[in-house]
C-alpha cells in the first residue's frame, strides 16, 4: 500500500500492474519506427497493395486503391492554397469516402477534424469556427446543415459526396434511392461547391509536393462530447496515434495465445469513424496490420448490421453495450459465426455484466472491456486479451501507460481506495485547441491527465471506474453511483435499457431516480423496487422509477444520463 502523501507521489508498489502482464508483453513500447500517419499510410499502402482494406456496401477498397485516391486528395488540397497545419473538417459516416478523405488530409501535411453528421447547425457552427476549419468534406445528406452556417464559418472550400460515389455501377442505383426513394437527401445549395468525383479527377493530374512530418505535428482535432461543458478540441498528434497503436499491437499478441493469427484480420467497423474509438481501433490498427475493415454505415439498422456480419468471418468487433444489448435482440443474430471471432472489445461506456453475460451464453465469445478517451488516441487500459473471463474492470494500464489514482488534491490514494483515475503516457494529448485554461485544469504538474472518472485500483493492478465525478449521486453524505445501481437493474428480465440520475430530495439531498425501457411491458414500478430491495442497501435504492419508450443517446448509442438531469 502506498502512503498519501505530497502531489505526485507514486505507489510503495510502483507499476503493481506489471506483475499481471501477459509474459510475451513487454513494459514499454519502443518509439514509433514512422515520423507520421502519412509515413505509415505510404508505406503500408504498398507493402500490402493487393489486400482489402476496407468494404463498403459490397464494395472493395484496396490497399493500392487507398494510396492512389488518398495521393490525388492530398495533391487537390494542396492545389487549393491550404498550406501545412491548416484544418479540415469531415462530415461523413463510414463509407470508403471518409478513409479516402482523412488519410488524404493527413497526406497533404493538413489536420482532420472529424465532425459528428448528426450535429444540428449550432453544434456545427460552433465547432468549425472553433477549429479555425478552412475546407470541408460532407456527404450530401447533410450538405443542408453544412448550408446554413457556411457564411458565419471560415470555410473556403466545400467538397460535397454522394452515399454512391466510390460503388462503382451500384453507386448510380444507390444515389437513386437514397434521394428519391429513401429522400434522405433534404434539398441544399452551397455556391462553389465541388463534387468528389470532380475532385478526385482533378487530383490525378496534380504533382503531390512532399510535407515533412514530425511526431509533434498535429494530425487530429478530436473534440470530446461536451460532458464536462462545452466541447473542447484535443490536439492528438501523430506521435499520439502512432504510440496508440503500437500500444494496441503489443497487447493484441496475448489474444493469439488462444488462437492463431490469421494471414488476414478482419474487423467490424459498425461505430462511426469520426469517433475515436473506431478511428484507432478500427481505421488506425487496420492499416498498420494489413487488415480489412467491413465498414457499416448505419449501425442503428440493427437487422441490417446483423445481414452483413452473416456474410464474412470477423476476427475483431469494437463495440459498446448498448450495440450488444441491440443485436442480440434481433430475430437473426442466432444466425451470425461467431466462430472466427478472436476479439469483442468493449468500450465507450460501462460493459453491464448482465449483456456480458448473455453475450457470453449466445456467442462463447467473452466482451473484453477496456478504457480510454478522445484526449487519449483513445485506448489507456485493458483486460488481457488472453482472457476468457469478463472482469467488469477496465482493466491494466497499456505498456508505457502509468494509472495513478488521485484525491482532489493531487496525492496518491492507497490501493482500493476510490479516487480519480489520472493517465501518463506517449497517447496522451497536447492539450485542448486554443484553450490554455481548460488544458491546465486537467493536466498535472507531473504530466498526467485527470480523467474525470472515479475509480480504484486493485493490489493486482486492475482498475474499477465507480463513475464519472458529476455523475455521482449524494444521498444523505453518501456517494452513490448510477453505474453500480444500473448494472442491478440490468439483471431483470424484462428490462432492455436503464438510467439512473440524482434528483433533488428535501430530505437526503438527492434521490436516486431510474429510467428505463421496458422489455416486458407487464414490469412494474412496484417490481423495481422490490429487485433494487432485494439488491441494494437502503440509500442506493430508487425513490422514482420513470418509464420511457427510449433514452437518450450520443451519435456512438452512449446513455445520455446528462440529457436526463
Amino acid at each position: 500500500m502506498s502512503e498519501i502523501s505530497s502531489p505526485g507521489t507514486v505507489f510503495a508498489m510502483e507499476k503493481p500492474w506489471l506483475a499481471s502482464y501477459p509474459s510475451m508483453i513487454p513494459p514499454e513500447i519502443v518509439p514509433p519506427k514512422e515520423t507520421s500517419l502519412a509515413d505509415l499510410l505510404e508505406k503500408n499502402c504498398k507493402l500490402y497493395a493487393a489486400r482489402i482494406a476496407f468494404t463498403s456496401m459490397g464494395k472493395d477498397l484496396t490497399f493500392r486503391d487507398l494510396g492512389t485516391y488518398t495521393e490525388r486528395i492530398a495533391a487537390w488540397l494542396q492545389s487549393t492554397g491550404l498550406e501545412k497545419g491548416d484544418r479540415v473538417a469531415v462530415m461523413m459516416p463510414n463509407i470508403l469516402q471518409n478513409p479516402v478523405a482523412v488519410y488524404g488530409i493527413l497526406r497533404a501535411g493538413l489536420v482532420v477534424v472529424n465532425v459528428n453528421p448528426l450535429y444540428t447547425p449550432r453544434e456545427l457552427e460552433y465547432q468549425l469556427k472553433d477549429a479555425g476549419a478552412k475546407a470541408i468534406f460532407v456527404l450530401e445528406n447533410f450538405a443542408h446543415t453544412v448550408e446554413q452556417v457556411l457564411p458565419r464559418t471560415g470555410v473556403k472550400h466545400v467538397v460535397v459526396t454522394s452515399m454512391g460515389d466510390m460503388l462503382g455501377l451500384k453507386g448510380t442505383l444507390v444515389n437513386f434511392i437514397v434521394r428519391k426513394v429513401k429522400k434522405l437527401v433534404p434539398a441544399w445549395s452551397i455556391d462553389g461547391h465541388h463534387r468528389f468525383p470532380d475532385v478526385m479527377r482533378a487530383g490525378e493530374k496534380l504533382p503531390l509536393k512532399p510535407v515533412t512530418l514530425a511526431g509533434n505535428d498535429i494530425a487530429f482535432l478530436q473534440y470530446t462530447g461536451g460532458t464536462t461543458g462545452v466541447s473542447k478540441g484535443a490536439v492528438l498528434t501523430h506521435a499520439n496515434l502512432l504510440s496508440n497503436k503500437d500500444q494496441i499491437i503489443l497487447w493484441l499478441r496475448a489474444a493469439f495465445r488462444k488462437t492463431p493469427q490469421p494471414e488476414i484480420l478482419r474487423f467490424v467497423c459498425a461505430l462511426p469513424l469520426y469517433h475515436i474509438f473506431a478511428l484507432t481501433v478500427n481505421s488506425l490498427m487496420g492499416l498498420s496490420v494489413g487488415g480489412h475493415n467491413v465498414l457499416i454505415a448505419n449501425p442503428r439498422d440493427i437487422p441490417a448490421f446483423v445481414s452483413e456480419m452473416r456474410k464474412y468471418k470477423f476476427h475483431i468487433f469494437p463495440g459498446l453495450n448498448t450495440l450488444f444489448n441491440a443485436m442480440m435482440n434481433c430475430p437473426n443474430f442466432s444466425k451470425i459465426d461467431f466462430s472466427s471471432m478472436i476479439l469483442v472489445l468493449g468500450g465507450g461506456m460501462a460493459v453491464q455484466r448482465p449483456v456480458a453475460d448473455r453475450w457470453f451464453e449466445r456467442t462463447g465469445t467473452t466482451i473484453t472491456e477496456g478504457y480510454g478517451l478522445s484526449e487519449t488516441s483513445p485506448v489507456a487500459t485493458a483486460n488481457r486479451f488472453d482472457s476468457s473471463e469478463f472482469t467488469g474492470s477496465i482493466g491494466l494500464p497499456l505498456p508505457s501507460t502509468d494509472i495513478a489514482i488521485r484525491d482532489d488534491a493531487g496525492h496518491d490514494m492507497p490501493l482500493g481506495e476510490v479516487g480519480e483515475i489520472c493517465i501518463r503516457g506517449p497517447q496522451v494529448m497536447a492539450g485542448y485547441w486554443q484553450k490554455p485554461e481548460e488544458t491546465a485544469k486537467v493536466m498535472t504538474p507531473d504530466g498526467y491527465f485527470r480523467s474525470g472518472d472515479m475509480g480504484f485500483m486493485t493490489p493486482d493492478g486492475y482498475t474499477k471506474i465507480v463513475d464519472r465525478k458529476k455523475d455521482m449521486i449524494l444521498v444523505s453524505g453518501f456517494n452513490v453511483y448510477p453505474n453500480e445501481i444500473e448494472e442491478v437493474v440490468a439483471m431483470m428480465p424484462g428490462v432492455m435499457e436503464v438510467a439512473a440520475i440524482g434528483v433533488p430530495d428535501e430530505h437526503s439531498g438527492e434521490a436516486v431516480k431510474l429510467y428505463i425501457v421496458r422489455k416486458d411491458q407487464a414490469l412494474t414500478e412496484a417490481d423495481v423496487k422490490a429487485h433494487c430491495a432485494a439488491n441494494l442497501t437502503n440509500y442506493k435504492r430508487p425513490r422514482v422509477v420513470e418509464f420511457r419508450t427510449e433514452l437518450p443517446k450520443s451519435p456512438v448509442g452512449k446513455i445520455l444520463r446528462k440529457n436526463l438531469r
